[in-house]
């Protein structure tokens, strides 16, 4: 096996992936070491625009726009807050274009902290790999599976068979991706096209309803529409998590370039469609809910809103039926979220940061990040069971959504760094060779970089009354005091991996790359003795 040191990759013109030397930094010439096989590549556009669209579209639609409503109070705010929400996420996908199509491979955020934050050394890896391995992203959807199953099976919902059942919906995305990686893409294609369909029966059921076409009586939601708006702070930026929620997965792609296929232009073409489809559907299929939804309806029906629209715009049997697909569309996000979340498992392990970095980094036996898909599906699991009955979902996705906001603050302040024109004496070391193929403008990384200091700041804010607590048994903070101990968990993990068992022994970590003979290459660190 090749070894070479190693150290963030830059972009190369051509499209390449290119990483430096510890030297370059110092201003030396650059060397071409991290590599891909090109039976890696097997993520075409269809594919990544599907990993994007999958992504977003879990839930998130059919699960929250009952609490946004009920946490901004009129039908004209949760309207807006869906507007703000999609502005947000457009501008973090031209963010993450811009990074993705720099540094062209798997890793997403975890390449672009390390490309800009280099001191201390490791540092950002320590704190993005608490990110990444201590948050079961694919929890919260999982539970929203078993829910749909249960209530199309007309099964009262308790707290075990909903889990019961969606820690079969994860395990089975978890064998999926990590047996059958083609059919694993296949499948998630399929209920992605199957998602598609929802949102447009569903929106265009909404035009009728809005003709009086409907089981119930009209519900006039429109009239007087910012009838009731609350002026808590605290209950918009609730509603406003719940939006960011529905649109993550912006930079799903980003987390795959190695495995596809031109990724540049496939990356520059796949973002923007995908955000701007799933924008349009996400704001007609609320006008269409509001269309034939009562407004105390839409309160009490909690995460199954769109089985309540099934119902008053079908009648029961659809309801049931639909809930099916409702729960199908939830699968597919499953998918997704494991799909790349094993690969930032598997992308820590190549750098060597994660211990026994071999086992995580592997490909094998079945040319797929199995061992770093069971890293995620066991985190999942864990948090899937964990929170009270309840407050499960919303635990989960504010869990999330927290870290997320503190992660993009860093992300975009780099970026915005990267494009300011500042004296040589205050530039970035690598400025001058920051040339992607694709640039945010100014304005929108701004949008991007306070959108997201404001989503880390405003969760602190206590709700008007004890009853507007998001949560039935938890302190409305929970979520952020978890979150960030979460992240400084990644720090307390450099301090002893990096520093003091370092220290201790008397010698320093060096990272070289281990060219694989399958192709790939990965990240390795070596204990040198410090000389006397």
């Amino acid at each position: 096996m090749k070894h070479t040191t190693e150290s963030p990759p830059l972009y190369s013109p051509s499209g390449a992936s290119k990483d430096v030397t510890e030297s370059h930094l110092e201003g030396d010439a650059p060397s071409d070491v991290y590599t891909t096989s090109e039976s890696r590549k097997q993520i075409g556009l269809t594919s990544a625009i599907f990993l994007i669209f999958n992504r977003m579209v879990g839930t998130g639609i059919f699960a929250t726009p009952s609490s946004i409503f009920a946490s901004s109070g009129s039908v004209g705010l949760a309207l807006f807050i869906w507007v703000i929400g999609m502005l947000i996420a457009a501008s973090g996908m031209m963010v993450y274009l811009e990074w993705g199509t720099g540094l062209p491979r798997n890793g997403g955020e975890k390449n672009y902290l390390e490309f800009f934050y280099r001191r201390p050394k490791f540092l950002a890896t320590g704190f993005y790999t608490g990110y990444v391995v201590l948050l079961g992203w694919a929890g919260s959807n999982s539970v929203i599976f078993g829910e749909y199953i249960l209530n199309a099976a007309q099964v009262e919902v308790g707290r075990w068979n909903q889990r019961g059942v969606g820690l079969a919906c994860i395990t089975a995305a978890f064998l999926i991706h990590g047996l059958a990686l083609k059919w694993g893409l296949r499948l998630q294609n399929a209920l992605g096209v199957i998602k598609l369909i929802i949102l447009l029966i569903i929106i265009f059921s909404g035009f009728a309803a809005l003709g009086g076409h409907l089981k119930i009586d009209k519900p006039h939601n429109f009239d007087d529409a910012f009838k009731g708006t609350t002026g808590s702070a605290y209950g918009i930026v609730t509603a406003l998590y719940n939006v960011i929620w529905s649109y993550i997965g912006y930079s799903n792609a980003n987390y795959a370039m190695s495995e596809m296929r031109n990724p540049v232009r496939n990356l520059k073409i796949a973002a923007p469609l995908a955000i701007l489809i799933v924008g349009i559907l996400y704001m007609l299929a609320n006008i269409a809910y509001f269309a034939a939804v009562p407004r105390e309806e839409i309160l009490s029906s909690g995460r199954i809103l769109a089985a309540s629209f099934f119902r008053n715009v079908f009648g029961p049997k659809a309801e049931r039926a639909l809930s099916v697909f409702v729960a199908l569309s939830a699968f597919g996000n499953v998918l997704s979220v494991i799909f790349s979340q094993g690969r930032l498992v598997q992308e820590l392990g190549r750098e060597g940061i994660l211990p026994f970095s071999r086992i995580w980094a592997s490909n094998k036996p079945f040319n797929a990040p199995f061992m770093g898909l069971f890293e995620h599906w066991l985190v999942s699991v864990i948090i899937m069971l964990a929170p009270p009955p309840g407050d499960a979902y919303n635990f989960i996705l504010n869990l999330i959504s927290y870290p997320l906001s503190i992660v993009n603050i860093f992300v975009s302040f780099g970026l915005l760094y990267l494009h300011l024109p500042l004296p040589a004496r205050f530039r970035h070391s690598q400025a001058d060779n920051w040339r992607p193929p694709v640039r945010a403008t100014f304005p929108v990384i701004v949008f991007f970089f306070l959108s997201n200091i404001y989503l880390a700041v405003a969760p602190y804010v206590p709700p008007p009354t004890p009853a507007d607590n998001q949560y039935k048994s938890l302190p409305y903070y929970l979520h952020c005091v978890v979150g960030l101990g979460i992240l400084a968990a990644g720090g307390v993990y450099w301090v002893i991996w990096a520093k003091l068992l370092p220290w201790i022994g008397k010698y320093e970590l060096q990272r070289a790359v281990v060219q694989e003979a399958d192709g790939w290459s990965r990240n390795a660190f070596t204990k040198v003795r410090k000389t006397q």
